[in-house]
């Protein structure tokens, strides 16, 4: 029960990796909020914690909207008085288009940027204000190790995730804010396998030391730790959580 009492918000928790987060985090204790854009998948994982005696709050959020997550921060702080905590999970990844640097269409590649980098940067200013008033807080953003791999537009956007990391840890570390990421390899995810096929999987677990795709637990248990009192000296940090895939110096 590491969050008893705290609200914690969660983007993109409406499946994959961001529902895992939401729900471990009302396990512990944490009031949670599910900022989610898609209203179906959304509802639903607020009723499943709410079904399982935690207590859930959906509220439609786009990431990339300074307009709409700053009516979430509103609709929190009414119902909930406050954030504690902010996971920025939401991305575009399950399904997204697939096309070369050279070759992607510009509105495309725009609006991929304005979710995948800037959203995570426009919920932070939404809420941190409200964490400063409650005594300080703990974000963890979601990177990727395609960060490190020269992944196209996608690796950019993560790449400039860590960028923001270490610049917002600098920023709201005298507010007691701490800001940290965590780096997942190739996860077992709904959305991991609609963008990899399953040749590229294997090609990709035959080179890892821990050859096997990660679990949506393994991403859990690094998340919650760096919100946790247990990392309260841990800020601007990039955790891989990734079995081994991307090993640096």
């Amino acid at each position: 029960m590491r969050f008893e009492n705290k609200v914690a918000v969660v983007t993109g928790a409406g499946q994959g990796i961001g529902e895992a987060y939401a729900k471990a985090l009302a396990k512990e204790g944490a009031r949670v909020v599910i900022a989610e854009i898609d209203g179906e998948q959304g509802e639903r994982v607020a009723k499943e914690i709410s079904a399982t005696g935690g207590e859930g709050l959906f509220v439609r959020t786009d990431v990339s909207s300074e307009e709409s997550t700053r009516a979430m921060a509103r609709t929190i702080k009414e119902a909930f008085g406050g954030v504690d905590y902010l996971i920025n999970n939401a991305a575009i990844y399950g399904n997204m288009e697939m096309h070369s640097l050279l070759t992607v269409p510009l509105d495309y590649y725009n609006r991929f940027m304005a979710v995948n980098m800037n959203g995570c940067l426009l919920v932070t200013r939404a809420v941190y204000e409200s964490m400063v008033e409650r005594g300080g807080g703990a974000i963890v953003n979601q990177s990727s190790a395609a960060a490190w791999m020269g992944a196209g537009y996608y690796g950019i956007a993560k790449l400039a995730m860590h960028g923001i990391t270490q610049s917002l840890a600098r920023e709201l570390g005298p507010r007691n804010i701490r800001v940290n990421a965590i780096a997942p390899g190739p996860t077992d995810t709904e959305a991991t396998r609609s963008v990899v096929p399953e040749s590229i999987l294997k090609g990709i677990l035959a080179t890892m030391p821990l050859a096997r795709m990660g679990e949506t637990g393994d991403m859990v248990g690094a998340a919650l730790f760096l919100l946790s009192d247990e990392a309260s000296w841990i800020t601007a940090q990039i955790l891989a959580v990734d079995g081994g895939q991307i090993m640096r110096v």
